[in-house]
């Protein structure tokens, strides 16, 4: 039978439960168990496409489209798969299907109530998802904390299924922060004692307790969290910060959390194979030489708004043996004159303009992208950051001075960035953009074709806007190359310049499909050609 393993929070978000999550995945997977891994996000938007990154970090987009929680990215880099939209359920998703059902008359002569109709839904997407996966085990994190009012259904769910699945098919994994006094110096157990309280009040008994500090959990703690958790001390395991994300699961690993879950789910505890992820690890620690790069946005105070950016970043510079220094510029003061666009090209090695919608900091980051241009620094715009590069290139090298994107200027006089034709029939924001991986045709010859090695790629899309073809043969007289099409309807997908040591602008997202052992070759591109400027 499947195994789940449910992994709740307590005590606050963002206490790195998607890491463990992850972890935990790649400690299963280690073993030889096909592995997959659910977030839930009990939000009632029906998906993260319309949010602020302010507000949800990242927007993650998986190949069939689904624009997701960032969790998705740490799921899929740290298990090296490719998840669906279906890995991410929300409450406005679950809502949504329950209502049209009623509407619809499936219901009728019932009163659709959480239980069993929602609770029904939740359990019913989770257990699709296993079948999908052919999984032996689903790992199923469930967002925000014990005690939210709207992750309830949620927690009922999973209290439901381990009644139904059986206690030896399914665990309950509560993460949960034991913070340290200033003054002090004393670790503080309470308030996972009182998350633990919330959670059994709620029906569900932990199987295991990991508890989150900055430094490793001392005996005395690790004693107390077990007695009120109603727990044998083995069952509390330490995750204190590390400096390299990808360390966790090595440390989950010498705590014992892999045995133990295997053992609590009746598997066979088989060896784990972790030296590749190990050395991998110690390539990130070890490396020294420094690289520096400008990381060009308006969402620069959240970096979570850059998370596989910044990864993929760290991918290629483990591969490459270097340690990336990443230095943030906000483009809205660029824009309003109170930051030298000309900074971020000479403190840097290479310049990344980061993805970003809105006329907000556009002008800032075309000016960024002028220093690049007559500096000749590498450089590497990706979405709304490759579009720019278009518009920089229009004004400043084929002489169309007030060239814009529609996005920002609908009345520009030079649209070369416009809309896609099938998104001016759109009447919804929600799940409508080009979204998801699409093949792209490279042109042999071009340096983004020596970068990737291959005639087809697959890279995943979230865009509104494209290079206006009616302005292609004026950009590529000015020096411009179109180093890749779409194999539907002939999208522009990468430009670079011809006479420039490194520009590439890329209108998919590689960030996405960077993985730990499997860096994105733009990126590796981008620091080799930044290596060689110092």
């Amino acid at each position: 039978m499947t195994k789940y393993v449910f992994v709740t929070g307590g005590v606050l978000s963002s206490v790195g439960k998607g890491i463990t999550t992850a972890s935990i995945g790649l400690l299963l997977k280690s073993r030889g168990y096909r592995v997959t891994a659910i977030k839930i996000d009990p939000y009632i938007n029906v998906d993260a496409g319309t949010m602020n990154p302010y507000m949800h970090g990242e927007v993650y987009v998986t190949e069939d489209g689904g624009e997701t929680d960032l969790d998705l990215g740490h799921y899929e880099r740290f298990l090296d798969v490719n998840l669906s939209k279906r890995n991410n359920i929300t409450t406005g998703q679950v809502y949504l299907t329950v209502i049209e059902r009623e509407r619809r008359g499936e219901y009728l002569g019932q009163t659709v109530q959480v239980i069993p109709h929602i609770t029904g839904e939740i359990k019913s997407r989770i257990r699709e998802v296993a079948r999908d996966y052919s999984a032996d085990v689903v790992l199923v994190e469930i967002g925000g904390t014990v005690g939210d009012i709207e992750g309830l259904p949620f927690l009922e769910a999973a209290r439901q299924m381990w009644l139904e699945e059986g206690a030896s098919n399914v665990i309950f994994i509560h993460v949960a922060l034991v913070p340290v006094l200033r003054a002090t110096g004393e670790q503080k157990t309470k308030p996972v004692q009182h998350s633990v309280q919330e959670l059994r009040r709620i029906g569900i008994q932990p199987t295991a307790i990991i508890a989150r500090s900055e430094r490793p959990l001392e005996e005395e703690a690790r004693r107390k969290i077990a007695l009120y958790a109603n727990l044998p001390p083995e069952a509390v395991f330490s995750n204190p910060d590390v400096d390299v994300i990808y360390e966790v699961p090595l440390v989950l690993e010498e705590e014992g959390l892999g045995r133990f879950i295997v053992q609590r789910l009746g598997l066979e505890d088989r060896e784990p194979r972790l030296e590749e992820w190990r050395s991998f690890v110690q390539r990130v620690k070890e490396a020294s030489k420094p690289v520096r790069i400008g990381m060009v946005g308006k969402y620069t105070k959240l970096k979570d708004s850059y998370l596989s950016i910044i990864e993929a970043i760290r991918h290629a510079a483990a591969g490459l043996g270097v340690k990336p220094v990443l230095n943030w510029y906000e483009s809205t003061l660029i824009e309003k004159g109170r930051l030298d666009p000309a900074k971020p090209v000479e403190e840097n090695d290479a310049v990344i303009v980061l993805p970003g919608f809105g006329a907000r900091g556009a002008e800032g980051k075309i000016e960024v992208i002028r220093e690049v241009i007559e500096r000749g620094r590498p450089f590497l715009g990706i979405c709304f950051g490759m579009q720019l590069s278009v518009v920089a290139i229009a004004r400043y090298l084929a002489g169309l001075e007030d060239a814009n994107s529609t996005e920002i200027d609908p009345d520009t006089p030079h649209p070369v960035i416009d809309l896609l034709e099938e998104q001016r029939y759109v009447d919804r924001l929600g799940g409508t953009m080009r979204l998801g991986a699409y093949p792209i045709k490279l042109i042999r010859g071009t340096l983004v074709h020596r970068l990737y090695n291959r005639e087809i790629v697959y890279e995943r899309h979230r865009h509104r806007y494209e290079v206006n073809p009616r302005y292609l043969d004026r950009l590529v007289e000015a020096g411009m190359e179109v180093s890749g099409y779409s194999l539907e309807g002939g999208r522009v997908e990468f430009i670079e310049l011809r006479d420039h040591p490194f520009f590439v602008g890329s209108q998919p997202h590689p960030e996405f499909k960077s993985r730990p052992m499997k860096p994105a070759p733009l990126f590796t591109g981008l620091l080799k050609a930044a290596m060689e400027k110092h």
